[in-house]
């Protein structure tokens, strides 16, 4: 794995490259790599912030886990490739979209479109190994991404950060609530959202408000 990161990154996370558990944790994954068939392919393992850059971040959505299927994982939280049907958490999010924004449901699942405006679509652990869901965890990457978003609470202001689920919702002691604004509810997967802690949380159109207050461009939804 090559730490291939956009250069706007690079000052706010140079020294997290730099420690030692990053280090092992760059061997454990090449390992599994070259052992193992891994998800997201090499190149797309930092995708979520080539995509979205440090300067025009202003939304950041958490999730837990890459997709361990074949050809699903693209680097970015939520997101598959083009072509690929569309997993039960992704279709409950585009169903929220259309319920709260009047959008019609996007025929592709690739989310790359939100994380070039300003979105960083950010799992905690940016691999996995193919089948086995979970199995990168407390290697390192949760360390690196709490890290990520202490960065940008720090270094930011008035970015709207979306929690869906308990997972997400943990994440909320990395953030300081009085630069930022932090928008909660159930998590999307059938799950919880078939208990009815997801539709209607209108997340998409209050972000949007919640960009306008301060002043930033809002956020085109539609894919």
């Amino acid at each position: 794995m090559n730490v291939d990161i956009h250069k706007s990154w690079k000052p706010y996370l140079q020294p997290e490259f730099d420690k030692p558990y990053f280090k092992n944790l760059v061997e454990f994954v090449k390992t599994e790599y070259i052992n193992h068939k891994c998800f997201p392919k090499g190149n797309d393992v930092f995708n979520a912030f080539n995509h979205c850059l440090f300067e025009d971040l202003k939304v950041v959505i958490i999730g837990q886990d890459p997709y361990h299927g074949n050809g699903q994982a693209n680097g970015l939280c939520f997101s598959v490739n083009d072509g690929i049907p569309h997993p039960p958490s992704l279709i409950n999010i585009f169903k929220e979209i259309e319920k709260d924004l009047g959008i019609p449901y996007p025929k592709s699942g690739n989310l790359m479109a939100w994380a070039d405006q300003g979105i960083l679509l950010l799992n905690a652990t940016l691999t996995v190994r193919a089948h086995q869901a979970g199995s990168h965890q407390n290697k390192g990457w949760e360390q690196f991404t709490d890290e990520v978003i202490k960065i940008i609470s720090a270094e930011k202001e008035n970015v709207v950060f979306l929690l869906w689920g308990g997972f997400a919702k943990k994440k909320k002691k990395l953030i300081d609530t009085k630069k930022h604004q932090i928008l909660e509810s159930g998590h999307p997967s059938p799950l919880s959202a078939n208990r009815g802690y997801w539709f209607g949380n209108k997340h998409f159109s209050k972000t949007n408000f919640l960009l306008q207050q301060v002043g930033e461009t809002l956020i085109e939804w539609k894919l």
